[in-house]
């Protein structure tokens, strides 16, 4: 650790240079993957801007719970409908598993209203959001008695 601080020390126009690039990589990074919404956020600009949500993920998970208001459109369909999602005024949220695909999305559309979701549907939930068409899912063990373990 004290050699590190030397090495700063004896060379501050190497490590100058060292955190410019590393403040520059996190900016362009940040600007390529696309604006984010929070959760929050996502919920305002549907009610004041009518924004529109359209959920990337496949048509199997989309059906197990999605955001109220979404449309699916799934990552491997959305180069045939960039027109479709271009002509859109209104924002255009984009939405997958955790966020990182909406960026790569984001990308590919290259309009400036169109956004991601943070963290995507898990941010959502961890959010405290609920999806709509979760199907219930009973327990494994409903009316089962627990094994003893004693015997």
């Amino acid at each position: 650790m004290d050699r590190a601080f030397e090495f700063v020390g004896h060379h501050p126009f190497l490590f100058g240079i060292l955190a410019v690039l590393a403040v520059m990589f996190f900016a362009i990074e940040n600007k390529r993957s696309g604006k984010k919404v929070s959760p929050n956020t996502l919920a305002m600009m549907v009610n004041s801007q009518n924004a529109q949500l359209i959920d990337i993920r496949a048509k199997k998970k989309f059906t197990t719970g999605y955001i109220q208001g979404s449309r699916n459109i799934p990552f491997t369909d959305l180069k045939d409908r960039i027109e479709e999602i271009r002509a859109i005024e209104a924002p255009v949220i984009i939405i997958c598993d955790m966020g990182i695909q909406a960026g790569a999305a984001i990308q590919m559309i290259g309009k400036d209203s169109v956004y991601r979701l943070d963290g995507g549907v898990g941010g959502w939930q961890a959010a405290g959001m609920p999806l709509v068409g979760i199907k219930d899912v009973p327990a494994k063990n409903k009316g089962k008695s627990k094994p003893n373990l004693l015997k």
